[in-house]
């Protein structure tokens, strides 16, 4: 979001959203929901995760390509459908790296211990 933050008033760039690609994991939805939430943006999609991606990557396809007819083929269509049509673009508003560790923590991502991993003391 700085990014986006730092082009904004001169090369108009704006966020469109956000997408959750699944990972299948505990409250993985309404985690991108509360992040979306506190950037001023949407999540645009939610794209489960499914094996038949994995299938057709092993045959160097899309989804589209190797399955159309699936059920994930037709998730990859919806998402194209709401970005082409997604109206509501927006100048994002970072978040600190302490505000996004607390929404972590809140969601049960990251754990209390895990917020000082990799952080060095001082004094």
């Amino acid at each position: 979001s700085k990014g986006i933050l730092k082009y904004a008033s001169s090369g108009n760039v704006r966020l469109g959203g956000l997408i959750c690609n699944s990972r299948n994991t505990d409250k993985e939805a309404e985690l991108i929901e509360a992040l979306a939430k506190r950037l001023g943006t949407q999540m645009i999609h939610f794209v489960p995760r499914d094996n038949q991606v994995q299938r057709a990557e092993l045959r160097r396809m899309t989804v589209i390509e190797y399955s159309p007819q699936h059920k994930q083929a037709d998730e990859y269509r919806e998402l194209a459908r709401k970005i082409a049509e997604n109206k509501m673009l927006v100048v994002p508003k970072p978040l600190q790296m302490e505000e996004l560790e607390d929404l972590l923590m809140q969601y049960g991502i990251i754990q209390d211990d895990d917020a000082n991993v990799g952080v060095a003391e001082v004094g």
